[in-house]
């Protein structure tokens, strides 16, 4: 099994685990990290009921957006678990600041442990976090043991249309993944996916800034290490063109059959 450093990086499309202890920095502009809170939400109030019993379980939180404000809307309880201190760091000051610190609870820890000893929950998030459980059969197998009876799993992720021609190593074609899903015993009961294809470029170009000026900054400070900061952001050049061209980017919603 990877180590966590590893799944780290690799979440965060690095190409070398060296950069592990530099994305705190690199990633300081970013608060939401890779899903949309306003999506997770709209799914949860279309199919839940009840809101404030609800109890979320938020895997790879980041820095808590996903779960805050889920418990600023909903007034639900929310728990994130993910493997950056830095990024609970945050979560936690977060959810001082919009008054849910009493409904959110954050903790650095390894998710592909922490998951076998929790409860079941209503919601289980996964933000754009990659194959950490493995494939999609393989995870949603092993998230439905967490999974109260008519509970809800939200994914944040992309599948790549079946007439293209284009492969990905993770990133399934759309009738294997739903092949996937019906193997796993579950039904994809809904998707999102954004429509202003402008907007959305848009706002992948205000991040790839982000990152970029953050790396020139660290190669300015460890000139030695430029090689690693640069592999890092052409790393982010391509995945950022490879999501604005050859993947269909999605928030999905899956229940039991």
């Amino acid at each position: 099994m990877k180590s966590l450093e590893e799944c780290i990086v690799e979440i965060m499309e690095g190409t070398y685990n060296e950069i592990f202890p530099y994305l705190p920095y690199i990633l300081q502009d970013f608060w939401e990290m890779g899903s949309s809170p306003h999506d997770m939400i709209s799914l949860i109030e279309k199919h839940s009921r009840d809101y404030s019993s609800l109890k979320v379980l938020d895997l790879g939180c980041g820095k808590g957006a996903v779960s805050i404000k889920i418990a600023e809307k909903l007034n639900c309880e929310c728990w994130g678990f993910d493997g950056m201190e830095e990024f609970i760091d945050d979560a936690d000051k977060k959810a001082v600041e919009y008054g849910v610190k009493s409904l959110c609870h954050f903790e650095k820890t390894d998710i592909r442990e922490k998951i076998k000893e929790l409860p079941p929950f209503d919601v289980i998030i996964l933000g754009a976090i990659g194959p950490v459980f493995g494939n999609y059969y393989e995870t949603l197998t092993n998230l439905k043991k967490n999974l109260k009876k008519g509970g809800l799993i939200l994914i944040a992720d992309a599948y790549i249309e079946d007439s293209s021609v284009y492969s990905h190593p993770v990133v399934l074609k759309k009738k294997e993944l739903l092949n996937q899903i019906s193997l796993a015993g579950m039904v994809l009961i809904d998707e999102l996916i954004p429509e202003e294809a402008e907007e959305i470029n848009a706002g992948y170009e205000r991040e790839f800034n982000f990152i970029e000026l953050r790396c020139n900054e660290l190669i300015k400070e460890h000139p030695m290490k430029k090689y690693l900061f640069e592999s890092y952001i052409q790393r982010q050049i391509e995945e950022y063109e490879t999501l604005e061209t050859k993947m269909i980017c999605l928030t999905m919603a899956f229940k039991e059959q």
